[in-house]
């Protein structure tokens, strides 16, 4: 009998395709194949108190990265100074809308959401509030959960201030401000976050 492909207890092995039925494991484990010694999955999800200090630590840098300025040109004598916000209204009022809500939704409100969404999870999480009411926005956070992860694209907007940098490096002089700071500490937060959050385990501790 064939696997069902929406049971996710359990996994396929990529290497030699064995059909093994997924437990639960301890922190900093993986699953092998015992037939190939391939890695199947591991432990990817830290505790509930380690995603909230990642959750809070996100909160801290959102709110600067976003209002202070992350480029500072020096270009004949002007200083020029430049906000995630204030590149994407620029954007729009050049003509380019379609780009400049692409870099808002992208870059300020995704990340915020997702934040929020973790966060509020956690909570639920953590303090046992069982209640209907909870649990109905618990089920609710989770099944947006995966949209929000692929609207919230930090990598895509950072790469893109590397470029920038690198380009007009050689026409003026850059500086580097506190935004920037803020802004690549969340992107490294919210990378550590995305990686530990399990979506499977959450819906799990829902379903408990």
């Amino acid at each position: 009998m064939e696997p069902d492909c929406a049971d996710n207890s359990v996994v396929l092995c990529r290497s030699c395709d064995l059909v093994i039925r997924k437990r639960a494991l301890p922190s900093g484990v993986r699953a092998l194949c015992p037939r190939c010694d391939t890695t199947l999955y591991d432990t990817p999800y830290c505790s509930i108190n380690g995603m909230l200090a990642l959750c809070l630590t996100a909160v801290l840098f959102f709110f600067p990265a976003n209002v202070m300025p992350v480029l500072e040109l020096h270009f004949l004598g002007s200083v020029r100074t430049t906000t995630i916000i204030e590149g994407a209204m620029a954007v729009s009022n050049q003509g380019y809308w379609i780009v400049g809500i692409a870099v808002l939704i992208s870059a300020v409100i995704a990340p915020g959401l997702l934040i929020l969404s973790v966060l509020s999870q956690i909570l639920i999480i953590k303090y046992r509030l069982k209640s209907p009411f909870f649990r109905q926005i618990l089920k609710r956070l989770l099944s947006y959960q995966s949209l929000l992860g692929q609207l919230s694209m930090l990598e895509i907007y950072m790469i893109s201030i590397l470029v920038s940098v690198f380009q007009l490096s050689d026409f003026a002089d850059i500086y580097l401000g506190m935004g920037t700071f803020c802004f690549t500490m969340l992107f490294l937060v919210m990378l550590f976050l995305q990686r530990e959050y399990n979506l499977e385990h959450m819906w799990s501790v829902l379903d408990e």
